[in-house]
């Protein structure tokens, strides 16, 4: 209940007056039924764009740390991706893939809109990132269409670590619906896994027109923030005197 009542008299108004977001392919979101919306993911600000100009509820696979974060902050930022019915996934540990799939397909049982990023993380730079094979596995294990997404001007409107976001066009643009039935029975396979993912993430590339990178986000972001921390520290090593 509360979900709807964010979506058209809270939030939802709210996030249309200020960003009077473009939403262009609406058209191919199924009007009944299960699929999986799958999407690049820039900025904070997706959780909330995209759910407010569908039709449809959708429901999404949310990192377990949106609902522990401590003191007050925190307590409101749980219940309110409770009240929304947000998923909370833990993302560590070898279950972790295995705990959203099972998450996603229960979704997705009961006839829903699911919603993913298959990169698994936010884009730290705006690019795009190699995507992750789970949304491949919940689509062929469930049967349903993927709709590529792309969301654009998200990332400049709040980059990750700026907590208030500035106003900036946004377009939310949806492509043609993906039918992988001709891979039927063949989730177990790890190639047919991965062409299904690239095929995916193509899909989003042409629709948000992004920089593509062949790596996953989070190892290129772990690598970036280990070398800069080792030149902060080459820069405070103490200098030894000559002679």
């Amino acid at each position: 209940m509360f979900y709807y009542v964010l979506k058209y008299v809270l939030l939802g108004p709210l996030l249309r007056l200020l960003f009077r977001p473009r939403i262009e392919g609406l058209e191919h979101i199924p009007a009944s039924g299960a699929a999986i919306v799958a999407g690049n993911h820039l900025s904070f600000s997706d959780h909330f764009l995209m759910p407010a100009v569908l039709k449809r509820r959708i429901t999404f696979l949310a990192k377990a740390e949106y609902f522990t974060g401590p003191g007050i902050k925190g307590r409101l930022t749980a219940a309110f991706f409770h009240s929304v019915g947000q998923i909370p996934v833990d993302r560590s540990g070898k279950e972790a893939g295995q705990a959203a799939i099972r998450e996603g397909l229960g979704v997705l049982a009961k006839d829903e809109l699911l919603g993913i990023y298959p990169e698994g993380t936010r884009s730290h730079d705006g690019r795009l990132y190699k995507g992750k094979v789970g949304v491949a596995v919940m689509a062929l294990r469930a049967q349903v269409p993927v709709v590529p997404c792309a969301m654009i001007g998200t990332f400049e409107a709040q980059p990750p670590g700026k907590v208030v976001p500035r106003l900036h066009p946004v377009v939310i643009r949806f492509g043609e619906p993906l039918d992988f039935s001709r891979y039927a029975g063949m989730e177990n396979e790890k190639a047919v896994l991965r062409a299904i993912t690239d095929e995916i993430m193509y899909a989003i590339l042409k629709l948000s027109g992004q920089e593509y990178v062949d790596r996953y986000a989070a190892v290129v972001k772990a690598e970036e923030e280990a070398a800069a921390k080792e030149r902060t520290a080459g820069r405070r090593r103490p200098r030894l005197p000559l002679g």
